[in-house]
């Protein structure tokens, strides 16, 4: 690990916040360090407000949008709420299609099959809109670069309104909107949405035609905190609001769906983290084990004994999913110490039996081990198929543009993409990539980086500074928990490793013999001998809570000492 210390910003700025703000100088610091330099912008940051969410028409072709779904409830059409099936997708299928169905009965779902399909808009679906008699399909988390789907669903007299937040392609689709705030001519303020976001900002805009104000809609931002949190966008701006009320809604009144997840778990309050961990992961299974839409069925279930019994299917699917990707990713290190590739530039691994269903987590778990651009093939149809992840810094989107002319299709992010190749293109496609990553990222990004927002001292760490830091929440992308080092620190002879196989380190910690506090490193079990005999160390940590029998207590949660 590289640990690398952000800049202090200037003393007079620092001295100015405080002095305006009546904090210290840590605090005033951790705030311009987030880009917060004044009263106004702190209010904003501690207290987010519903009423600074942007106007929804500002976002181009959002006022045709709302005209063409207007004209299709007037003229009594069937609408096909279509979504990829990930966490993103089958939120933002339950948010608008259960928003339009409190008003309007002709709305139905449709969800890809991840193996039948593939991702995003597929002929299949447009098929099954015109055998059933859909007239208009609103495509959620997916379409921007659905050209000839969207150009053969017209042919058919079906017309589209796409809902992305992924990079457009040269050409846009022929939809009768583009919803898609990283559109080039789209001025919309915030471009950092994610799909089920764009959702929300289209029934916003709905509800705002229909005479609505946000706090009628204010139910339906659980579902977008968990995609926020789930697709990695950064918490900042518009998503910051959302996610901060969406929390809210999850704890103090939840749908069935989440209530039925939530039951199952010990906890009573969730934080943006438990959601990414506790409740997508759990979205996520049905469409990697089974089908995405049993996902949209959890979501939009008002039923709390029939979401118990969704909710417990989707536990199955889950449990089935952790024991699977486990087996792969085991077989995945092997193949790569089977080739001796363990000193390339890249991961890029393929077996034709691989699950599909969990090749993206696979990828991510690669990287724990080899921390580098992954590549994670299988078997899909008479293609091969793959999902990408990228270390911090590195544009794996942009190297696969790199390697296009082996790539049938893809799409993504700076940091996770998916693709699709033929397989005599695999070894070409495997090589080319190798060499893109190897003449264009920066060496030092191959280590991973712990970011450090200030070095503190013990004695500093104190009740009153958890409880202004808990006041940061939700953390996340843009706005991470503060990470602090502590420098000549020594154990007080409590030190030993705890859990499976002594994987974690759990340390009582104090500097200059004063001021003792409990420590726990997760993974963290093999650096024991750094801190046995009171050998002084230096440590990386968020200052975290602990509970135990009913006392709380601070304590570090270490990430790296040395």
């Amino acid at each position: 690990m590289r640990w690398t210390i952000k800049p202090k910003p200037k003393q007079e700025d620092i001295d100015f916040l405080a002095n305006e703000l009546q904090v210290d100088d840590l605090i005033a610091q951790l705030l311009l360090q987030r880009g917060i330099a004044n009263f106004e912008e702190a209010k904003k940051f501690f207290r987010p407000q519903l009423s600074d969410l942007h106007d929804p028409f500002l976002m181009k072709d959002m006022d045709i949008a709302v005209t063409r779904i207007e004209q299709a409830i007037a003229n009594n059409e069937n609408i096909l709420v279509y979504g990829d099936y990930d966490v993103d997708g089958t939120t933002a299928v339950a948010l608008v299609s259960s928003y339009l169905q409190s008003y309007y009965p002709n709305v139905a779902t449709y969800i890809p099959d991840r193996y039948d399909e593939g991702y995003g808009v597929s002929y299949k679906g447009i098929d099954f809109a015109e055998d059933n008699g859909f007239s208009l399909i609103i495509a959620l988390d997916c379409g921007i670069k659905a050209v000839d789907k969207v150009a053969y669903a017209k042919e058919k007299g079906i017309d589209f309104i796409i809902c992305d937040h992924h990079r457009p392609g040269k050409t846009l689709p022929n939809a009768v909107a583009v919803l898609d705030p990283k559109r080039e001519d789209c001025t919309y303020p915030f471009n950092e949405l994610c799909g089920c976001g764009v959702g929300f900002k289209l029934i916003q805009a709905l509800g705002a035609h229909r005479g609505e104000t946000i706090d009628d809609i204010i139910y339906y931002l659980d579902l977008v905190a968990t995609a926020i949190g789930a697709d990695i966008v950064p918490i900042t701006g518009e998503n910051r609001i959302l996610s901060f009320y969406g929390l809210q809604v999850i704890n103090q009144q939840s749908r069935p769906g989440f209530k039925a997840i939530i039951d199952q778990i010990n906890k009573s309050e969730l934080t943006i983290t438990d959601v990414v961990f506790i409740i997508a992961p759990r979205i996520n299974a049905a469409g990697r084990m089974k089908h995405g839409q049993h996902a949209v069925n959890l979501l939009t279930e008002t039923d709390m004994l029939q979401a118990s019994k969704f909710a417990a299917e989707i536990e199955k699917f889950n449990t089935d999913r952790r024991g699977l990707d486990q087996e792969i990713t085991e077989e995945a290190l092997h193949q790569i110490q089977k080739n001796q590739e363990e000193e390339r530039y890249t991961s890029v691994v393929f077996q034709e039996d691989w699950h599909k269903g969990v090749i993206g987590i696979v990828a991510s778990r690669l990287m724990e081990t080899y921390y580098r651009p992954t590549l994670v093939f299988t078997k899909s149809g008479d293609k091969l198929a793959a999902s990408a992840r990228s270390v911090k810094g590195f544009d794996v989107y942009n190297a696969l543009e790199g390697c296009s002319d082996c790539i049938e299709q893809f799409g993504g992010h700076k940091y996770a993409a998916g693709l699709t190749l033929l397989e005599e293109q695999y070894e070409v496609f495997k090589s080319k990539f190798e060499e893109v990553v190897r003449k264009t990222i920066d060496p030092i990004l191959l280590t991973p980086e712990i970011t450090v927002d200030a070095i503190i001292e013990l004695k500093d760490i104190t009740p009153k500074l958890l409880r202004i830091l808990k006041q940061f929440a939700p953390f996340g992308p843009g706005n991470m928990s503060p990470v602090f080092m502590a420098e000549n620190l020594t154990d007080t002879g409590y030190g030993k490793t705890v859990g499976q196989e002594g994987a974690h380190l759990k340390l009582s910690v104090t500097q200059h013999d004063s001021h003792k506090i409990n420590a726990i490193g997760f993974n963290l079990g093999h650096k024991l001998p750094l801190v046995t005999g009171r050998k002084p160390f230096n440590a990386v940590f968020s200052i975290d809570e602990n509970e135990w029998q009913g006392n709380v207590s601070i304590q570090l949660k270490l990430k790296d000492i040395q």
